[in-house]
């Protein structure tokens, strides 16, 4: 097979374009998804409120204490974890909706649910590791109030990806230590990319019934109006899917960091079921959510601008 026909082939056009989407949509979100996972990782024991003045103002802290390396701090990381992960994601995703057809002939939304979860799980799975390091990138240059023996001592020049994940395997259990987490990451990503997946293309047939059939049929081109709707829809649906499963995503990350200088950061939690309980009692209700209104400044338009990119790259590999 020549190499033009196995990238156009629709497995290998997925995984491309999936990869793209994911790393394009990140870089453009990546100063909110750092405020994001400093927010996540404060306790009322652990409070900087340089982080709790507002985004922007956060933002602008960073900077000045950072410089704007700091907004993209672990970026590059999270486009190696990334790129492979809504690769996955989408590749998984477009095979298992053609499997089901046998299953589910005609509930379409069921296999949507089903595959959508299905290749959240994989990707969680193949990019765990990267994720974990990715978070630990994140802080260790910050000023969490407890952060100290795994705070970086150059903050110019901290360690960087094979440092700490070398320090994570051999200091914290090998291949248990690098995935520390991942069974709350499981409980979010999974349902989030099943309802991701379901609301985009729900809302898509509604907004935009004839496009797929228009192009499947050489009888029309995707225009400028047809991606703004698109960004639109994206945004919903990604808006909805993250908020309703928020309080995993901030397990995941605490989960993530519970090891970190012999647990400085005080997360002492035993199981997914007693961090719940623990952040119930010590934070109240609020505390399940802390940190949702900046992930979705960075959730609401990553999620719109990789539904955007992967639609238009897939098109265009298609008319390669």
């Amino acid at each position: 097979m020549k190499l033009k026909e196995l990238i156009k082939s629709d497995s290998t056009n997925a995984f491309i374009s999936g990869g793209l989407a994911g790393a394009v949509s990140r870089t453009v979100v990546s100063p909110f998804e750092r405020i994001k996972i400093l927010l996540q990782l404060q306790t009322a024991n652990n409070i900087n409120a340089s982080y709790n003045k507002g985004i922007w103002a956060s933002i602008v802290y960073i900077y000045q204490n950072e410089g704007w390396k700091g907004w993209f701090r672990g970026n590059g990381i999270n486009c190696v974890r990334i790129f492979p992960n809504y690769a996955i994601q989408f590749l998984v995703y477009e095979d298992t909706m053609i499997k089901l057809d046998s299953f589910f002939d005609g509930y379409t939304n069921t296999k949507r649910l089903l595959s959508g979860g299905l290749c959240g799980f994989a990707s969680v799975i193949a990019t765990y590791p990267i994720d974990l390091i990715r978070t630990r990138l994140s802080i260790q240059t910050s000023d969490l109030e407890n952060l100290k023996a795994s705070k970086a001592k150059d903050i110019k020049h901290p360690p960087g990806f094979w440092k700490l994940f070398k320090d994570v395997y051999y200091n914290e259990g090998k291949i248990i230590g690098l995935y520390k987490g991942v069974i709350p990451t499981c409980f979010g990503v999974v349902p989030y990319a099943g309802l991701n997946f379901t609301f985009y293309n729900i809302l898509k047939e509604i907004a935009l019934p004839d496009e797929k059939s228009n192009l499947n049929n050489g009888n029309g081109n995707v225009t400028f109006k047809d991606n703004i709707i698109k960004l639109g829809l994206g945004a919903i649906s990604g808006g909805v899917a993250q908020t309703i499963i928020y309080p995993f995503d901030l397990l995941r990350r605490r989960f993530q960091v519970i090891n970190m200088g012999k647990n400085e950061l005080g997360f002492n939690y035993t199981s997914i079921w007693n961090a719940l309980v623990t952040i119930g009692k010590k934070e109240g209700f609020k505390g399940y959510y802390n940190g949702l209104t900046v992930n979705l400044f960075k959730v609401v338009p990553s999620t719109a601008v990789s539904w955007v990119v992967y639609e238009m790259s897939t098109q265009f590999i298609k008319n390669w």
